[in-house]
C-alpha cells in the first residue's frame, strides 16, 4: 500500500506552501516575491505584474520595475496601490523605484507573530493529512498489525515535518529579528 507515499507527498506540499507564503513577509529586504499579489490592468485584463515588466534589485533595500510597455508605468502604480503591500511607488518617467523602508521592533514583532500563525496553520495541515492516512489505513482491509505498522508509520512521518516546520519558522524569525 502507499500510504506512507501519499502522507509524504501531500506534507510535502504543505511545508512548500507555508515556504512560498513565509516569502510574503517582509524582512526589510527587496524581495520581488512581495510583489507576486500585483496585478495590472493590461488592455482590460488584471495582468500578473511579472508578465509586463521586469523586476530587479539595483540595492538591498530597492527594487526597480522596468516596464516593457512604458505606456504601463500608471498602470503599474495603481496595481501596488491596489495590493495594499505597504510601500509607495516613486515613478520617474522610465522605471517604477519602491523603496524598502528599515522595519521597526514593533513592525519584525508583528512579522514573527504573522510567522508563527503561518507556521500553525501547516502544522494544522499536517494532522489533517494524519487523520485522513489514517482513516484511509482503518477502511483499508488489512491485519490489525498491519494497521498498526502503518499508523506508527505515520506517526513518525508527522513528527519529521512537524520538526521541519519549527525549523524553518525559527529560520524566519531569526532572519527577521536580524537588523
Amino acid at each position: 500500500m502507499d500510504f506512507i507515499d501519499n502522507a509524504e507527498l501531500r506534507m510535502a506540499e504543505a511545508i512548500e506552501a507555508m515556504e512560498k507564503r513565509f516569502s510574503n513577509v517582509r524582512a526589510g529586504r527587496a524581495n520581488p516575491s512581495i510583489l507576486d499579489k500585483v496585478m495590472v490592468n493590461y488592455y482590460g485584463v488584471d495582468t500578473p505584474l511579472k508578465g509586463v515588466a521586469n523586476i530587479s534589485i539595483p540595492e538591498a533595500r530597492q527594487l526597480m520595475i522596468k516596464p516593457f510597455d512604458k505606456s504601463l508605468l500608471g498602470a503599474i502604480e495603481k496595481g501596488i496601490y491596489e495590493a495594499n503591500i505597504g510601500l509607495t511607488p516613486n515613478n520617474n518617467g522610465e522605471t517604477i523605484i519602491l523603496n524598502i523602508p528599515a522595519l521597526t521592533e514593533d513592525t519584525r514583532r508583528d512579522y514573527v507573530k504573522q510567522v508563527k500563525s503561518m507556521a500553525e496553520d501547516c502544522k494544522i495541515s499536517l494532522r489533517n493529512i494524519r487523520q485522513d492516512v489514517n482513516n484511509d489505513i482503518k477502511k483499508a482491509e488489512l491485519t490489525d498489525d498491519d494497521k498498526k505498522s502503518y499508523e506508527e508509520d505515520v506517526q513518525e512521518l508527522i513528527n519529521k515535518y512537524n520538526k521541519i516546520v519549527e525549523d524553518k519558522a525559527k529560520e524566519k524569525e531569526q532572519e527577521l529579528m536580524t537588523v
